[in-house]
């Protein structure tokens, strides 16, 4: 996948371009392209996509191209590219590598160009970024002052890159090809001076004088045409130097450079002339090659102002450990390194939890990067998380200082002093510096080299946003490996024929250790002393969740180990909201579920989620959502297991009572349960859900969650909040009646059971009933709600016996028995109406109306769908409002009124269009389909049943 901006705005796949659509869809991704990876508001989206006053609609027009761009998205695989269109507050954010984006990629190469030492290099670099370029910037797009602004800035960044190509060619040599790119680009941009002043140079220096002072007369008419004014110092400096015969000193390709210069380049002693036209000294020899293999390096070279050698110097200087063996993967991580190290005066910051390899990458980074530091690399491990604490820093500066010369009796007594004297020492130097293990920002602020052409590599199980904000560290996170990597570093310890031997096997344990390298090279050390061992013994032996930290310990290395060392330097809210997490029974945590496992408020809960988060512990994968990895929720399940039953009860409270919540927002008036259960623990907050859009979302979002609390709530032996948990999905399990909801049910039913509650067994097996009947189970679910009225009026529920009567009629109609089935649901209505129950009441008449239709009687068919609409608000009830609307429909065309059928019909597929109810918009445009031979009606039914079949 890539996405266009150098020309038609496109996305490109392997299969051809995706089909976007109208320009302001185009623009739309352009808009977020330009800020990719960043939130861009709706305002600035609707700035860029109409020019004028926008409509009254600009929100809705714009969620709805939101909405097809990321179906497309989806639809071209684009997560397997990294890829996410998402929604953050009144804001939406494009999710993309930048490698992705042929501008990021543009701006990268022009990065690499300056850098480069051979001109032969920078002409190279600088081609291939040119090549990205397929006709104008944001073509096809309906450009908005922002995007004009913005296709404007890259084609003045292509511009001057072409005349930086074009001094490159000047500095090679190769006078006539730097004329032959200019002439085009001066036919294009007739006014634009400095290209004009380029190309009269390379005129002049290929031996066509005559044809550059041609060129310079008839830049200067047009100007005054045009513009009225005459040649600038560019274009004079130029027809002067052509005039005085002056031949001028070669252009070299780095001194011209697209963005703000480096502040290490020397002030130019250049003549004026030379100085307009960009010339600089000749560029430095090349640098020899890499080792096979390693990641490509930048191109570094020293100030002009302050040579990085002197004779004087010592010999460099190497403190860094040995290169890590067996090192698997990492390439994304490596690239990484290589970019954030491309700026002036870097600090790169690899972050990261423990074990998770950080030190291993920077030192696998380090090695493979040695031409890249000719004065030499240092090396400090600032033992942050080491229970033998954190080295003083003079001892650290005291070992640097001595390294680069210093002798001892020169080395200064005080940190302040020997941290002044290391900056002076480096500022002449091209050093690396490796800060390993560091727990807080100010320890490394103290160790920073002073050199402009000095990169730090610091490591760190902390964020250390401090080190950001202060000294604009670029950080690296680094996460666990993937499987495949994973096995890779296992063979590279055991061999690859006994990882082949069991290749299965192998990858098993990959995935038991969770991808962290250190867990991994512990489980290699195992099986390498103990070659009678199987893998798939050991992967077995993990496979026990309660043995497993144990055997990821080798004497003083290990994961719990490791951990503690982390745990350890943590405030005690913080320790107390990790032990609880460790008996979450979901994936993911909010602040909310975190209270309620600890015990606080969601304030508190957040705030230790951050501070856990800084500390590698949890990881946030979406705005308020954390996940802890699987080995470090064992650890945390260790730290208080007296705690376990208190935890998991506060977060199945928490998970009804937001349940509830979103059922009431959800379906108002319906009623899943009002009886708590004994016991119960009120959260201290329980999230408000603004509309049932966001309940809905909700619901759907914690379906995984929801489903894991009632298993560990049934485990436990707590089934009267297993059985509450799930029926409270209710409003999900009938808005998508076909996503394999059963098996929950079925554990529903099971701790309804076991709790020998009639009222919960009732409710359940009407759910489950009418589950069975939708997926074609008849007979199944005939047998399950039989029993369901009679456990409904044992309880005392008249309403859930009205509604397990209404589910059995309509299985009975699905077998035929209509007459039965009709008696069941005026029963219903009865009951109903007896209770004063109109969302109930509302239900029944709407089957009691699709009975009727079946036996061929449209006007009651009519009657009932009348009188059950009469009883709910247009803004409730989308659903059942879309189906009722459907079956006046067809009564109308039943009885000959084809007209009004009809237009019923649209209407209840529009309206189940516009609430995103699939079921219902495919059920009322199959019939339109079978009615009329309007072509949009089949389009719009191809497209709701692919939603329906696509749908999460």
């Amino acid at each position: 996948m890539e996405f266009r901006l150098l020309g038609t705005v496109a996305v490109e796949t392997y299969t051809g371009p995706l089909p976007l659509g109208p320009a302001k869809r185009r623009s739309l991704l352009a808009a977020l392209l330009l800020s990719a990876n960043t939130p861009v508001s709706v305002g600035r989206l609707t700035d860029s996509l109409w020019d004028d006053t926008p409509p009254s609609q600009a929100r809705g027009v714009i969620q709805g191209h939101v909405s097809r761009l990321r179906a497309l998205l989806v639809g071209a695989d684009a997560e397997a590219y990294g890829v996410e269109l998402a929604t953050l507050g009144d804001a939406y954010v494009l999710r993309a590598p930048e490698t992705l984006v042929d501008a990021q990629r543009f701006e990268e190469l022009l990065m690499l160009a300056r850098e480069q030492r051979s001109p032969g290099d920078t002409v190279l670099m600088l081609k291939e970024a040119l090549s990205l370029w397929q006709g104008p910037a944001l073509s096809g797009a309906f450009a908005g002052p922002p995007l004009k602004a913005a296709a404007h800035s890259l084609e003045e960044s292509r511009l001057a890159t072409v005349e930086l190509l074009a001094r490159t060619y000047g500095t090679l040599g190769e006078h006539h090809r730097a004329a032959a790119l200019l002439s085009a680009e001066t036919a294009a941009h007739p006014l634009r001076e400095s290209l004009a002043a380029e190309l009269m140079l390379a005129l002049y220096r290929a031996g066509r004088q005559s044809e550059a002072l041609d060129r310079f007369h008839r830049t200067r008419r047009l100007l005054a045409d045009e513009l009225g004014i005459d040649p600038g110092p560019k274009l004079a400096d130029a027809y002067a130097l052509i005039l005085r015969g002056d031949p001028g000193p070669p252009a070299a390709a780095p001194a011209a450079r697209v963005r703000v210069p480096s502040r290490s380049a020397a002030p130019s002693t250049a003549s004026p002339a030379s100085t307009e036209v960009g010339a600089v000294p000749v560029a430095e020899p090349p640098v020899a090659g890499d080792a096979a293999g390693a990641p490509p390096v930048v191109r570094r070279p020293p100030s002009s102002a302050q040579p990085a050698v002197h004779p004087a110097d010592p010999l460099p200087v190497d403190l860094l450990p040995r290169a890590p063996r067996g090192f698997q993967g990492r390439t994304a991580e490596l690239a990484a390194l290589t970019r954030a190290a491309a700026g002036e005066s870097p600090v790169c910051l690899v972050t990261g939890p423990a074990g998770v390899g950080k030190t291993a990458l920077a030192l696998q980074w380090a090695h493979h990067n040695e031409a890249l530091f000719p004065d030499g690399r240092l090396f400090a491990d600032l033992r942050g998380f080491s229970e033998a604490g954190e080295p003083a820093q003079i001892d650290v500066l005291r070992e640097f200082l001595l390294a680069l010369g210093v002798p001892p009796r020169r080395v200064p007594e005080s940190a302040p002093a020997a941290a002044a004297l290391f900056r002076s020492l480096t500022g002449r130097r091209r050093l690396l510096v490796v800060l390993d293990n560091a727990r807080d920002s100010a320890t490394v602020r103290a160790l920073l080299p002073g050199g402009t052409d000095c990169v730090t590599l610091v490591t760190s199980r902390h964020r250390l946003e401090g080190l950001i904000a202060s000294d604009a560290a670029r950080p690296v996170p680094l996460d666990t490996l993937e499987a495949d990597d994973g096995t890779a570093l296992l063979a590279g310890v055991l061999g690859e024929e006994r990882v082949l031997a069991e290749p299965v096997a192998a990858r098993r344990l990959a995935e038991l250790c969770g991808g962290l390298p250190l867990a991994l090279r512990v489980t290699a050390a195992r099986l390498a002393g103990r070659p009678q061992w199987t893998l798939a013994a050991l992967a077995d032996e993990l496979a026990d969740e309660r043995g497993r930290l144990a055997f990821l310990d080798v004497d003083d290395t290990g994961v719990a180990a490791a951990l503690r060392l982390t745990v350890q330097h943590l405030p005690p809210d913080a320790v107390h909201q990790f032990a609880r997490l460790g008996h979450h029974p979901g994936g993911h945590v909010d602040p909310y579920a975190a209270a309620a496992l600890a015990g606080t408020d969601p304030v508190a809960a957040a705030a230790a989620l951050e501070r856990l988060a800084a500390a590698h512990l949890v990881s946030e994968t979406a705005p308020g959502r954390w996940v802890l990895h699987d080995l470090v929720r064992l650890y945390a399940r260790g730290l208080d297991p007296a705690a376990a039953r208190e935890a998991l009860v506060g977060v199945l409270d928490h998970g009804i009572a937001t349940a509830l919540a979103a059922a009431d927002t959800a379906e108002p008036g319906g009623e899943p349960c009002f009886v708590l259960p004994d016991g119960f623990r009120r959260p201290a907050a329980v999230r408000d859900f603004a509309d049932r859009a966001e309940a809905m979302r909700w619901l759907s979002a914690e379906r995984e969650n929801l489903a894991l609390a009632a298993q560990a709530a049934r485990d436990a032996g707590l089934e009267d909040r297993a059985w509450r948990i799930i029926l409270l999905q209710w409003p999900q399990v009938v808005w998508r009646v076909r996503d394999n909801w059963t098996p929950l049910l079925e554990l529903a039913l099971e701790s309804a059971r076991a709790g020998k509650d009639a009222y919960a067994e009732s409710r359940v097996r009407t759910l489950l009933g009418w589950v069975l009947t939708e997926e074609g189970r008849a007979a199944e679910a005939t047998a399950l709600l039989e029993h369901s009225p009679r456990l409904a009026r044992e309880a005392g529920d008249p309403l859930g016996e009205a509604t397990a009567l209404i589910n059995l009629a309509v299985v009975r109609a699905e077998l035929g028995e209509l007459p039965a089935a009709t008696e069941n649901c005026a029963r219903a209505v009865e009951l109903a109406r007896r209770e004063e129950d109109r969302h109930t009441e509302m239900l029944a008449l709407q089957h009691l109306a699709r009975m009727r239709l079946t036996a061929r009687r449209p006007e009651e068919a009519l009657a009932h769908a009348r009188t059950a609409l009469d009883l709910g608000p247009e803004h409730e009830e989308a659903a059942r409002r879309s189906l009722l609307l459907a079956i006046c429909g067809e009564a109308h065309l039943a009885l000959g009124q084809e007209d009004d059928g009809v237009r019923l019909l649209d209407r209840a597929a529009r309206e189940a269009e516009d609430a995103g109810y699939d079921e219902g918009a495919v059920r009322a445009l199959e019939v339109l389909v079978r009615t009329t031979a309007e072509p949009s009606y089949r389009v719009r039914h191809e497209r709701s049943a692919l939603r329906l079949a696509t749908a999460p």
